[in-house]
């Protein structure tokens, strides 16, 4: 007989607390729902998060290296070439959804509509979000764009368009889309 080993009490939270969060948003959604959805008792919760920011800033944590490994991974899937990395770095969107085709959006860019500017929260969406365009910098500098600050701007405000787009639109003709115009942007630029 095999004996099923229950999923550890804090990693049943950050599920819970992830599709939660990632559903309703972090203000359509209350400890006493993550309590009830990942089957822990609130003083189990509050043992491994001392409060719901706390928990909303593990989500967060997670949703970065989440998304900064599938960009990677869709930049990295066309080759090596940077501007072409540029480019195909838009599948990461279309990997985001589920077998659907259905995405909520970016959850930094849902989060920071919700949380207060200079809250460990808020700064928490920033971080990611300059991590990310830096990233997207670093790209654009090793294809030799002549101002890859400003071309990874604009790349990154396309890809927070796309994500929102892909939010109220099927994903697979967003995406397409965003490698066209990503396409574009990147030809003009050398």
């Amino acid at each position: 007989m095999t004996t099923k080993t229950r999923e550890p009490a804090r990693d049943r939270i950050m599920r819970s607390a992830t599709d939660l969060f990632y559903a309703h948003g972090i203000r359509g959604v209350g400890i006493d729902r993550i309590i009830a959805e990942s089957g822990v008792a609130k003083a189990t919760l509050y043992a491994h998060f001392r409060s719901k920011d706390d928990l909303v800033l593990a989500f967060l944590r997670q949703a970065d290296e989440k998304w900064q490994a599938m960009l990677r991974e869709a930049a990295a899937a066309v080759g090596d070439d940077p501007r072409e990395q540029l480019v195909g770095l838009y599948d990461a969107v279309e990997m985001a959804s589920d077998d659907h085709g259905r995405y909520r959006g970016c959850a930094f860019i849902n989060t920071a509509g919700e949380s207060l500017p200079g809250t460990p929260v808020h700064e928490a969406t920033v971080k990611h979000k300059r991590a990310v365009r830096d990233w997207v910098g670093e790209l654009a500098a090793a294809a030799g764009a002549p101002d890859p600050e400003l071309l990874a701007r604009q790349l990154t405000i396309l890809l927070d368009g796309v994500m929102s787009a892909a939010a109220v639109e099927p994903v697979p003709e967003i995406v397409p889309a965003a490698r066209e115009a990503a396409r574009a942007i990147v030809d003009r630029s050398f």
